[in-house]
């Protein structure tokens, strides 16, 4: 292996506080000369948002290595839907990773109808307007489809939920832009400079992170923190290449290095 591509949320921390253990291990990676991606549907925060929080829980970690969902949506759109009138449903203000987006207010008449991350947003009001604009022949694209994801609360609803219901009552589907689209996994590898071959993806959601970067030809590793159910795990559409208890068992399984 020559890098990692590493969930955050559920992985390294929940609630942006370090679960046990993973500050070293990302220290010994990247000691190991491992290229490492952070890579996030997270879509409440920007780039440099997440590089902050996660330095001052003690990751070396700056903006580059981070790649969330708002940047891949922001060059889908660049390169599918350039110009085009974009409306924005999200929970938490990620402009800055959206540059270059021409952004228009949720009660404009939009091209495209983008979906972030759910939250107080995500009321009635906002859903009928979208639905609205969706029968008015807007494209939809959601930066992720996660049902639900881990605080230090418990499990909370995510877009996924939403975002079926739409789906189903515009009778279109969703262009999803983050995890797990191949395209997510390929701008990752890209900005790393290696072959799917070369890398392994860690996350705690077994279809969008573990069987979606296998697809990629990626080696995938499941680790049993944040999200991580064992209903979900049996429930899967395949099997992880490796299954840990937490991202610091990670350095054990890649083995001595150099």
């Amino acid at each position: 292996m020559r890098a990692v591509l590493i969930d955050i949320d559920g992985v390294l921390t929940v609630s942006w506080r370090a679960l046990p253990g993973t500050v070293a291990a990302l220290r010994e990676i990247r000691a190991a000369g491992l290229g490492v991606a952070l890579v996030t549907n997270t879509t409440s925060r920007t780039r440099a948002s997440i590089a902050a929080t996660l330095a001052a829980a003690g990751f070396a970690v700056t903006a580059e290595d981070v790649l969330t969902a708002p940047a891949v949506t922001a060059a889908h759109l660049a390169a599918h839907f350039p110009d085009a009138r974009c409306a924005l449903l999200n929970s938490g203000d990620v402009r800055e990773d959206l540059a270059g987006v021409r952004l228009v207010g949720m009660d404009a008449d939009p091209d495209v109808v983008v979906v972030g991350g759910a939250g107080p947003e995500f009321g009635y009001a906002a859903l009928d307007r979208v639905f609205g604009q969706l029968q008015r022949g807007a494209r939809l694209v959601a930066m992720h489809r996660n049902l639900f994801w881990r605080t230090d609360r418990g499990l909370q609803l995510d877009t996924g939920a939403f975002l079926l219901g739409l789906e189903r009552a515009a009778r279109i589907e969703a262009v999803v832009t983050g995890k797990p689209s191949p395209a997510f996994f390929a701008a990752a590898l890209a900005r790393l400079g290696v072959g799917a071959d070369r890398a392994l993806m860690v996350g705690d959601d077994v279809e969008a992170d573990v069987l979606a970067a296998q697809r990629a030809g990626i080696t995938g590793v499941l680790v049993r923190t944040g999200k991580y159910l064992p209903e979900t795990l049996a429930a899967a559409g395949g099997a992880p290449d490796h299954v840990l208890d937490s991202f610091a068992g990670l350095p054990a399984l890649l083995g001595p290095r150099g």
